[in-house]
């Protein structure tokens, strides 16, 4: 079962397999065995630098360092793994590295213990070790990043929306406050169908994510469906066209159910009409619909930018 916390199905799990600094994200953390321990550890810090964390069921203390070591990992992104020993299970490697009192966590680098510490320490401060042991997350790491979030959005409008929002919820595992991944997660499930699931996904940003234009733009999207979904049969509004092109109410309704339908150029086409007949009608709305529109669709999408040149001549001309 997935951990990531965006998990959605769309014929099944999301589960993220994307690479980061040569991990898999579902990769990052595993509990290993005696017989393991050289595979895992050894090994694998030969690698990247790997985390041992000895704990077991009965220490109070390991319980509350688990959930703060695993989040800081997940968000290094792929610098570090961490493997998880029950000393219970697994006593001899504890042993015969002196560990004493847990939990006790020690870095192993190029197959080798290199540094560690004990006891339940807070999140900044787990965090500093990882940078001390890794290296601060760096612009390479950004970059890749920004990359799969790229690829991810060319999925979502290739209509791939499994391996998109995979892709989304990688990114959101190594960096959480990822405004972009959230955004595009959100309209993964737009695109599914899952409306209540995408709301309660933009809900959990956090309030500087609040102010990204990609999260104001998914909720924006949201509220043009709920607005659509009450403005009547589109079949009804193009016969009351067909009987009266004047019918601006009725072409602003279509206008607004096209666009949630997906048919951008159509949306544009009926708001640019009202424009050209009649630029006063209810305060210039068409306009204005179509500014909401462009917001939602980006400067980038071709729908956007043709639906622009033709404003500019209705404006201008």
């Amino acid at each position: 079962m997935s951990d990531n916390p965006y998990a959605t199905s769309f014929g099944g799990q999301m589960n993220a397999a994307v690479n980061y600094g040569g991990a898999p994200a579902g990769d990052l953390i595993k509990d290993t065995t005696t017989a393991n321990f050289a595979k895992d550890v050894i090994e694998a810090s030969r690698q990247q630098p790997v985390l041992v964390d000895f704990w077991a069921p009965w220490c109070g203390p390991c319980k509350q360092l688990t959930p703060v070591i695993e989040k800081v990992v997940k968000e290094a992104a792929g610098r570090v793994k961490l493997v998880k020993m029950n000393i219970d299970d697994h006593p001899s490697i504890a042993g015969q590295l002196g560990i004493q009192s847990i939990p006790a966590v020690i870095a192993f680098v190029s197959g080798r213990p290199a540094d560690g510490f004990m006891g339940a320490l807070p999140e900044s401060q787990v965090r500093a070790f990882i940078d001390k042991v890794a290296g601060p997350a760096g612009a390479d790491q950004k970059a890749e990043i920004e990359a799969i979030v790229g690829e991810a959005k060319a999925l979502l409008e290739q209509k791939d929306i499994a391996g998109a929002a995979d892709l989304f919820g990688a990114v959101l595992q190594a960096d959480p406050e990822n405004a972009a991944a959230l955004a595009g997660m959100a309209q993964c499930m737009i695109a599914a169908g899952q409306l209540d699931n995408a709301r309660q996904a933009l809900a959990s940003a956090t309030e500087e994510m609040a102010k990204d234009p990609a999260i104001a733009a998914a909720l924006k999207q949201l509220d043009q469906i709920e607005e659509a979904r009450k403005l009547g049969d589109p079949q009804a509004l193009e016969h009351a066209l067909a009987t009266n092109p004047d019918d601006h109410a009725a072409r602003l309704k279509l206008a607004k159910i096209r666009n949630v339908e997906g048919d951008r150029q159509a949306a544009a086409d009926h708001l640019l009409m009202v424009m050209k007949r009649d630029r006063t009608f209810e305060d210039d709305a068409a306009r204005r619909e179509l500014l909401q529109f462009f917001e939602v669709w980006g400067p980038k999408d071709p729908a956007t930018i043709a639906a622009r040149r033709k404003l500019s001549s209705i404006l201008f001309s």
